[in-house]
């Protein structure tokens, strides 16, 4: 292997071990159904995300509320000593991606058969964590900038 290819790999290797993801895999409900679940969750906090699962109506989730624990058993098992509140974990991404297609017959008028396709699909969820720091600090930063371009239109404005 060469070395950069070698780096490259380190590199990846390094960053997987800040991702906590955990899969679904041949869930048997339609891509389609999954996505409206996956929809309403991407992007929030985990205890918002928790919340909106377990007291969701649609079929798929139960399965993505099971699947969003897992992914959070994963991330205390990377962070032993660590407690949830202080990560502000939050669901980073969620996809749903199509899986294996059961084909089916079902009996049509003369004799035909018309095909009935019994869809699956795969979930794939990340968590992320919220730095509250270094978001302040943008915003500060932000700010600061904002103030100063400010200054710069004012004194323009008085040399005119």
């Amino acid at each position: 292997m060469g070395s950069r290819k070698r780096i490259r790999a380190e590199k990846i290797k390094e960053q997987k071990k800040t991702l906590y993801v955990a899969k679904l895999r041949n869930n048997p409900t339609s891509p389609r159904k999954t996505r409206y679940t996956a929809d309403l969750i991407r992007g929030l906090d985990v205890d918002k995300a928790l919340a909106v699962l377990q007291y969701g109506h649609r079929e798929a989730a139960p399965k993505l509320h099971k699947l969003l624990r897992s992914a959070i058993a994963n991330w205390q098992s990377k962070n032993e000593g660590a407690r949830m509140e202080d990560a502000h974990l939050f669901v980073k991404e969620i996809f749903v991606d199509g899986g294996a297609q059961l084909k089916r017959l079902r009996p049509a008028p003369q004799g035909r058969g018309y095909r009935i396709r019994k869809r699956s699909n795969h979930v794939t969820l990340i968590l992320g964590s919220r730095d509250l720091t270094a978001q302040t600090s943008k915003k500060s930063g932000k700010k600061a900038a904002k103030t100063a371009s400010e200054n710069v239109e004012k004194s323009e404005s008085e040399n005119k």
